[in-house]
């Protein structure tokens, strides 16, 4: 069964925090508003990482190293999974060499009545 229309604009609303004020803004504060509190990341070509102190450390490498300046994720598919989601996702990410599409796909949980990432895997298309 597909994600509910509220479910999926509580989603967009995660997503968006992460472009505007995670990447554009680079608040990585605000990535405990976009992860849950044992989420966990599998990054392309590094070990797997667990909580909100690595998953944060994690981004201010990436977000420095890659120049990243803007990153526009779009929703593709969804799936209800128990109390959580499933999303297939594309994210278009502008660096300082370019831009970069990945497809990604993320666990959703709820937490605090917010929607969160839980687990977060992504891979660059080239």
């Amino acid at each position: 069964m597909k994600a509910p229309e509220a479910v999926l604009a509580g989603m967009r609303q995660t997503n968006e925090i992460f472009d505007r004020e995670v990447v554009a803004q680079k608040n990585l504060d605000r990535l405990a508003r976009i992860y849950t509190a044992g989420a966990r990341i599998l990054p392309p070509g590094a070990p797997m990482m667990t909580g909100l102190d690595q998953i944060k450390s994690f981004w201010g490498a990436a977000i420095a190293g890659l120049g990243l300046t803007a990153a526009k994720l779009t929703i593709v598919d969804t799936e209800m999974a128990g109390d959580g989601v499933v999303e297939i996702g594309q994210a278009a990410l502008a660096t300082g060499s370019g831009e970069m599409i990945a497809k990604y796909v993320v666990h959703w949980k709820q937490e605090g009545g917010d929607w969160k990432w839980n687990i977060d895997i992504w891979n660059p298309n080239s």
